[in-house]
């Protein structure tokens, strides 16, 4: 991956075209912030960390699953072939929509739905990027990445998880590996906390 060109679309990008009037002013903090219905943006330097260990080349295949304020979803169709991005909540999702278009990014798939099972038909992806928390390591993700592709997801309780970089090698072995400690807001549906609770 280009790190100079990740360094360049990122800071190309503006925050608080991101987020509604009154959360403007605080774009430029590396903070997460509220964007309606429970969601968050998250803090610019985890978005770009989590986009230089997902390493998006020119020609990749990009499944992201929680478009929420679109911040991501521009920096991987900037970076990327082609994007399909999931929302499970239609207001944010209309939202994003209209600013990634705003951008002239024309490379983006959009689908509202339960994106915790991924999107079968367009697979299988080079990288997944997950911007929501998992009980667990989703195994339909982990089928619909491509060999030799990578994903970004967090792992485990609602308190903290565990930013995970999963690999599929060329044999189909998996590889996961911790890379940091974050926190997310849930991802909904099969693999979230309450979802999975007993």
């Amino acid at each position: 991956m280009d790190q100079t060109k990740l360094e360049k679309s990122f800071l190309s990008l503006d925050r608080a075209f991101f987020v509604d009037d009154e959360m403007k002013q605080y774009a430029c903090l590396d903070f997460p912030l509220p964007i309606g219905f429970g969601q968050t943006i998250s803090q610019p330097s985890l978005v770009r960390e989590m986009t230089r260990l997902l390493a998006p080349e020119e020609d990749s295949k990009v499944l992201e699953i929680g478009t929420g304020s679109g911040f991501q979803t521009a920096l991987l169709a900037m970076l990327a072939a082609e994007v399909y991005t999931v929302e499970r909540i239609e207001r944010l999702m209309e939202k994003a929509k209209q600013r990634l278009k705003a951008l002239t990014l024309t490379n983006i798939c959009y689908k509202v739905g339960d994106g915790s099972k991924g999107w079968p038909e367009h697979a299988p992806y080079d990288r997944i990027m997950v911007t929501a928390a998992a009980s667990v390591l989703p195994d339909e993700l982990v089928d619909q990445l491509a060999v030799g592709g990578r994903m970004v997801i967090p792992v485990g309780p609602p308190d903290l998880q565990e930013l995970k970089l999963v690999t599929k090698k060329n044999n189909g072995e998996v590889h996961v590996e911790t890379v940091d400690i974050v926190k997310f807001v849930e991802l909904k549906g099969k693999y979230g906390w309450t979802e999975a609770q007993p």
